[in-house]
């Protein structure tokens, strides 16, 4: 399905938006698919929670996705097999083109309940789950999830296996293990012994944050896809750049000022129509530094940025920012003096 999805795509190399917790929302997906990526996911759906309540709750309106956006993956985690393949079948009520299965969120208090990569410490019950997933629904199943728990339990490429035998229809592998988090060194040397084990697509994450690490990652690899994830928070023009790249082996160079702050205006505004004014105009705040990136003056920028608690208001500093950077900057420093 993966591969259907991509060649109906005309993408020869992937590029995927990563499910992101506090990130992956309705306007930061369309924002990303706009700048070329392939397929988007959401951020990540809790099981229990989405099987417990029948209202609108946190967990549902993940869920939601609009056409502009597919092909789309939802993706779920829990550590209960009866709370997941429950919720699979909600979730297939949404009709995504992917359920993904968090095997991967290395996050303390989603580990220790045994989801996410909590998973991977038990690593029979994890394909069980799988393959209780892939029987009940329709629809295509992958799985995220890291190279191992630690150092010490490292068993890929056999997890990979037991994986494709279920049912599984494409893997995607953070070549980190649970105890790494984000730091140090991803180790992309798994991908190619994967890909050789198995024959479903093998999509790469991890220590993807530039066009060039897009490039290298398929040429060092020769991983189907590619899936970005903080990378994308940084720059979410990333897939645009990197498409370029793969295809000419140029660089375009960054985006105007005037791009960026267009960008942010409609991302705000798209934020708004589905999250509420106040709550879409405080969690904007964590995109600025990428729309601001390269800019003269951005840490100045942001501060001011901080400060609207309405749309208007964050709309009256992005057009000053706009049209009238240099004398608003100034204005602000009068007053701050």
């Amino acid at each position: 399905m993966m591969k259907s999805i991509l060649e109906q795509l005309g993408a020869q190399q992937g590029l995927l938006l990563a499910p992101m917790e506090d990130v992956t929302d309705i306007s930061f997906r369309q924002i990303c698919k706009e700048f070329g990526a392939d397929i988007v996911y959401t951020e990540f759906v809790n099981a229990d929670g989405l099987v417990r309540s029948k209202k609108p709750t946190k967990s549902r309106m993940k869920m939601i996705l609009r056409e502009e956006e597919r092909p789309a993956g939802i993706q779920i985690y829990g550590g209960n097999l009866d709370s997941m393949q429950a919720a699979a079948t909600i979730v297939e009520t949404e009709q995504p083109d992917i359920i993904d299965i968090n095997a991967g969120c290395w996050v303390k208090k989603v580990a220790k309940r045994g989801a996410g990569a909590g998973l991977l410490r038990d690593l029979p019950y994890m394909v069980r789950m799988a393959k209780t997933i892939v029987d009940q629904v329709d629809l295509p199943v992958t799985v995220k999830t890291r190279i191992g728990w630690d150092d010490d339990s490292i068993q890929i490429v056999e997890l990979a296996k037991m994986l494709e035998d279920v049912g599984v229809r494409a893997l995607t592998v953070h070549c980190r293990t649970r105890q790494q988090g984000h730091s140090g060194d991803p180790d992309w040397t798994w991908i190619p012994r994967i890909r050789e084990a198995i024959s479903i697509p093998v999509i790469l994450n991890g220590g993807v944050m530039t066009p060039q690490d897009v490039v290298s990652a398929f040429d060092e690899t020769g991983c189907d896809a590619v899936m970005i994830a903080r990378g994308a928070i940084a720059n979410p023009w990333i897939f645009r750049e990197a498409k370029q790249l793969l295809a000419t082996g140029t660089l375009p160079e960054p985006p105007e000022f005037r791009e960026r702050i267009e960008t942010a205006l409609r991302h705000l505004r798209l934020a708004v129509q589905i999250k509420g004014e106040r709550r879409a105009v405080l969690e904007m705040r964590k995109h600025y530094i990428a729309y601001l990136k390269y800019v003269p003056n951005s840490r100045q920028m942001r501060n001011i940025l901080m400060k609207p608690e309405t749309l208007a208001e964050a709309e009256d500093v992005l057009h000053s920012l706009l049209y009238y950077s240099e004398e608003f900057l100034q204005e602000h420093e009068m007053q701050a003096a």
